[in-house]
């Protein structure tokens, strides 16, 4: 039985789906030529991460395809509600990266708290010559300790969030319109441990009150959710990291933000045009970039595979 991961799969995955009987192809099938491919080679399972479409056209003329499985959490890439009226599996990995993407918010925090974006960047090329003017302009960092971060959004990704900004000592305050309360373990050395309680509310409460803001939503449908509006209830010189979705946040209005002065920093993994972000957000010195490499660790890969394998093989029934 045939699995074509198209995005790739983890080493580990592959080795637990083979040792199943499946065969795994992780050859990249350009977009246009899916179709034509999954029918020859009559494929029954389709695994992608975000690169890779799997529209209306595909479910329609494939009729091998049994699952379709995503590395990852969303499926915005994924006719999900078609797919499954057309008895087809739509999997995905909702717990496998949360600590990857978790540690990359705070990978992108430290990074603008202490001018690392732009430090890296002007080092390499007047470093040797204009290093005390350097020391000067980078000498206004912040610390995360003592601040107030607010978390937009409370499933996983954002209760790891909450969690490492607990354990280093942050004031936490969350939104979400699906979860009231998050009961959050921190776990320290040698078994030790306490639980904190957080009660979300509302999102232009914690827009106003935060030093530090951290998006963890689904893509949006109706327009941004973080627009000029927004920006305006914002507190002067906020941060503003953004690992969940591109279009969650009007880019246009972050750079006006950004000019002046009313958001110290941004941290972006995601962008509105995907993969060509626009050449005045790349090429901003306020702005920490990442490719949206979320969940591009070893661990979460490791984790992404084997769970992809367990459910594929659970559905197949293949023991």
């Amino acid at each position: 039985m045939k699995v074509l991961a198209n995005d790739g799969l983890d080493q580990s995955g592959i080795d637990a789906l083979a040792e199943k009987g499946f065969e795994v192809i992780t050859k990249k099938v350009p977009q246009e030529f899916l179709v034509d491919y999954i029918n020859e080679h009559k494929i029954r399972t389709i695994l992608v991460r975000s690169a890779t479409q799997v529209r209306k056209d595909i479910i329609d003329n494939c009729p091998s395809i049994e699952i379709i499985g995503r590395g990852g959490v969303g499926m915005d890439n994924i006719d999900v509600d078609y797919a499954r009226e057309k008895g087809i599996h739509v999997i995905n990995t909702p717990s496998a990266s949360s600590e990857s993407v978790a540690e990359l918010v705070f990978a992108h925090l430290f990074s603008g708290a202490r001018f690392l974006q732009d430090s890296n960047r002007k080092m390499p090329l007047v470093g040797d010559t204009e290093f005390a003017s350097l020391k000067k302009a980078y000498a206004g960092g912040i610390e995360l300790r003592g601040k107030t971060i607010g978390i937009v959004g409370m499933g996983r990704i954002g209760q790891e969030v909450a969690r490492i900004a607990l354990g280093l000592g942050m004031r936490v305050i969350a939104a979400d319109n699906n979860v009231g309360k998050a009961s959050i373990k921190v776990k320290f050395y040698n078994n030790q441990f306490i639980n904190v309680d957080i009660e979300t509310e509302p999102l232009q409460d914690v827009l106003k009150h935060s030093d530090f803001i951290t998006l963890h939503v689904p893509a949006q449908k109706g327009g941004f959710m973080i627009g000029k509006n927004e920006f305006d209830i914002m507190k002067d010189g906020v941060a503003i990291v953004n690992c969940s979705r591109g279009g969650v946040i009007d880019e246009a209005v972050l750079v006006e933000a950004l000019d002046s002065g009313k958001v110290k920093f941004a941290g972006l993994d995601v962008f509105i045009n995907e993969p060509t972000p626009s050449k005045e957000i790349l090429n901003h010195s306020k702005i920490s970039l990442t490719p949206h490499t979320g969940a591009a660790t070893l661990e979460a890969q490791d984790r992404i595979g084997l769970s992809l394998a367990e459910q594929i093989s659970s559905i197949l029934q293949i023991q």
